[in-house]
C-alpha cells in the first residue's frame, strides 16, 4: 500500500496529533467494520472490507512514530527506493542499504531509528457484542469474556525469575543500540543498530520467569460487566479505557477495549436515528368509518383514534415513543403508517352486500375518483 495518502484515507491533516489520528481511525473503523455489513449485498460487503483494510493499514503506519517519520519524509513507510544507478540492484548487500536508510533517518530526524526507549502503549481490543432490539432500546447489563495480554504477576513484567537475574547487556552497555563504522564508496559512515545481543532492551535475563518464560506478559481470559446505555444503535462503539492489552514496558499505558454493538432487527419496528417507524394494517371499513385502535409500542400497547376517512399511506405521529437520546433525557417519536387492507376473496353473501352498498354510495364524496375523472375529460 505504499505511495497511498494515509492522511487522506483517515481524513486528517498532515499535522494531526496522535489523538486526532486515533479518533479518526476509530470513527472510520466503526463505519466500515465488516460486522456492520454482515447483511449487505456482496458488492457492498467487499467494498467495505477493502476500505476497512486500508483504514487499518493507514492507522498502523501513522500511529507508529518510526513508520510515520519515514512515510512523512519519503512518501512510503518502506523508505526511498535504493536504485542510484544500480538499476534497483544493491551491490553492497541488503545490510548496507539498511544502514544507509538508518543514517538518512538520523540526519533528517535528529535521532536514531531505534525505538528502544519509546514507551509504546498496549494494543486496543475490539469485541463485537450482540444485542437484541429491546436491549439496545432499554439498555442492559451484559458480561463480556475476551482474551487479553496482561503483565505477568509473578515477575511484575520484567520477565526474570528474580531481580538478580537481570544484568546490563555487556555489548551495548544498557543503551539497547550499538554504533558501527563502515567503509563505503561514499567514505566511512557511522550507523546505529539495535543491539543484537539484547534485541534493544539493554538488559539480559539470565534466568527467566517460570510463568511467562521471559516475555513479561501472558495471555489471560477476562470477564467484565458492561452497562449498555439505552438508545445504542447498530455499529456504534463503546470504549472502555485501560481494559485492552498491557503495554510492553512499565512506562506504557494499557490499550482500550472497544465494544462494537451489533443489534438484531425487530419484526415490527424500523429504526431511523431516534425515531421508530411501523406499518399498521386496518380494514377498509375501519378506514372509512374511523375506529378506536391499540397500536404496539416498545413500552406496551397504546390506544389511538383512527379518524373517519383515513386514507391508505396516512402517517400518524406518536410523540415520545421512539428511542431515547444517548446524551439527553428525551425520546424520539413513533411514526405509524396506515395500510388499508382490501380483502382479496369474498363470499357470495359478502359480494351481495357490497353491491348494495355500491348503489348507496353512488353520490358519495370520493374525492380522488372525482378529481381523476375531471382531469381526463377532453383527452
Amino acid at each position: 500500500m505504499a505511495n497511498k495518502d494515509y492522511y487522506g484515507i483517515l481524513g486528517v491533516s498532515r499535522d494531526a496529533s496522535a489523538d486526532e489520528i486515533k479518533s479518526a481511525y476509530r470513527r472510520l473503523a466503526k463505519k466500515y467494520h465488516p460486522d456492520v455489513y454482515a447483511t449487505a449485498e456482496e458488492s457492498k460487503k467487499k467494498e467495505a472490507e477493502q476500505k476497512f483494510k486500508e483504514i487499518q493499514h493507514a492507522y498502523e503506519v501513522l500511529s507508529d512514530p518510526q513508520k510515520k517519520a519515514t512515510y512523512d519524509q519519503f512518501g512510503s513507510e518502506d523508505g526511498p527506493v535504493m536504485g542510484n544507478g544500480f538499476g534497483g540492484f544493491n551491490p553492497f548487500g541488503d545490510s548496507f542499504a539498511d544502514d544507509i536508510l538508518n543514517n538518512i533517518f538520523n540526519v533528517f530526524t535528529g535521532g536514531r531509528s531505534s525505538r528502544t526507549h519509546y514507551e509504546r502503549d498496549g494494543d486496543d481490543i475490539e469485541v463485537v457484542l450482540n444485542l437484541t432490539f429491546a436491549e439496545a432500546f432499554f439498555g442492559a447489563e451484559k458480561e463480556i469474556t475476551f482474551n487479553r495480554v496482561e503483565r505477568c504477576k509473578s515477575c511484575g513484567g520484567s520477565g526474570a525469575k528474580n531481580s538478580s537475574s537481570i544484568k546490563t547487556c555487556p555489548r551495548c552497555g544498557g543503551s539497547g543500540s550499538i554504533r558501527i563504522s563502515q567503509r563505503t564508496p561514499f567514505g566511512v559512515m557511522q550507523t546505529t543498530r539495535t543491539c543484537d545481543n539484547c534485541r534493544g532492551k539493554g538488559r539480559i535475563i539470565e534466568e527467566k520467569c517460570d510463568e511467562c518464560k521471559g516475555k513479561g506478559r501472558v495471555i489471560r481470559e477476562r470477564t467484565i460487566k458492561v452497562r449498555i446505555p439505552a438508545g445504542v444503535d447498530n455499529g456504534q462503539m463503546l470504549t472502555m479505557r485501560g481494559e485492552g492489552g498491557a503495554a510492553e514496558s512499565a512506562g506504557g499505558n494499557n490499550g482500550n477495549l472497544i465494544i462494537i454493538f451489533k443489534v438484531s432487527p425487530h419484526p415490527i419496528f424500523k429504526r431511523d436515528g431516534v425515531n421508530l417507524h411501523m406499518d399498521y394494517p386496518i380494514t377498509f371499513i375501519q378506514a372509512a368509518l374511523g375506529a378506536k385502535m391499540e397500536i404496539p409500542t416498545m413500552q406496551g400497547m397504546l390506544p389511538i383514534d383512527i379518524p373517519e376517512g383515513t386514507q391508505d399511506g396516512t402517517v400518524i405521529r406518536v410523540k415520545g415513543k421512539g428511542v431515547k437520546h444517548l446524551r439527553k433525557d428525551a425520546h424520539g417519536d413513533l411514526f405509524v403508517k396506515i395500510m388499508v387492507d382490501i380483502p382479496k376473496s369474498l363470499s357470495m353473501a359478502q359480494r351481495s352486500k357490497l353491491r348494495e352498498l355500491e348503489k348507496a354510495f353512488e353520490k358519495a364524496d370520493f374525492e380522488k375518483v372525482q378529481k381523476f375523472k375531471k382531469s381526463i375529460k377532453g383527452i
